[in-house]
């Protein structure tokens, strides 16, 4: 297994948003996809890259105040991160009330680039997977258009730097398992963004923890 029964226990969830538990249940599903055969190096290999990437939060709070006054935010990603980049937007919206896309970045330039002006908050993932050079076309085209462009990338990208006016790196890692790691910084910027505008994060407004009408 990649994680053991202890690790699993997140405690309780009091939000509408169950971050906790959705990042648990992400690092019980990797088990399969990833590795047919692991060992207890690999596992403290992969805990360590979470511990790693939670170090960002002093970051991550800081950037949290250029969203304050903001409507709107978009978050782009490929492959294996456009999951991540809806997770971010759900995150944002249901605990800040900011209204926020996530989209593929194949589809950028189907409707969502008109909403790129004016500094908009476009949250870029970037690591370096098989869509790495794609996203940094999508980077140059938020850019361009005077969006505020904050990426989610691994150490030391100079590329992404050169582009993006606000960079938070998570460890590298293999493909498969740098979602796990590039959703953190987005379950931290809901956070401090929500606690920045005055939201209650633990009881958000309409959000249930279970549904009893379809």
């Amino acid at each position: 297994m990649l994680v053991n029964a202890e690790l699993l226990v997140t405690g309780p969830c009091f939000g509408g948003g169950p971050a906790p538990l959705g990042q648990a249940q992400n690092l019980e599903d990797t088990d399969p996809a990833v590795e047919r055969k692991r060992d207890d190096a690999a596992d403290a290999d992969v805990l360590a890259w979470l511990f790693d990437a939670l170090a960002v939060d002093a970051d991550v709070q800081r950037l949290a105040r250029h969203f304050i006054g903001k409507e709107h935010a978009l978050f782009l990603g490929r492959g294996t991160q456009f999951p991540i980049a809806l997770e971010g937007a759900l995150k944002l919206k249901e605990i800040s009330y900011i209204h926020a896309e996530g989209y593929a970045g194949g589809e950028m330039k189907h409707g969502p680039i008109a909403l790129i002006a004016d500094g908009l908050p476009v949250v870029a993932l970037a690591p370096r997977d098989s869509s790495y050079e794609r996203m940094l076309g999508n980077m140059e085209e938020v850019r361009a258009r005077d969006g505020v462009l904050i990426a989610i990338c691994h150490p030391g990208d100079r590329a992404v730097a050169g582009k993006a006016q606000h960079v938070i790196e998570v460890p590298s890692c293999a493909e498969l398992l740098a979602p796990l790691l590039t959703v953190i910084p987005l379950q931290l910027l809901a956070y401090h963004v929500a606690v920045r505008r005055g939201c209650d994060v633990d009881q958000p407004r309409n959000l249930a923890k279970s549904v009893t009408v379809e």
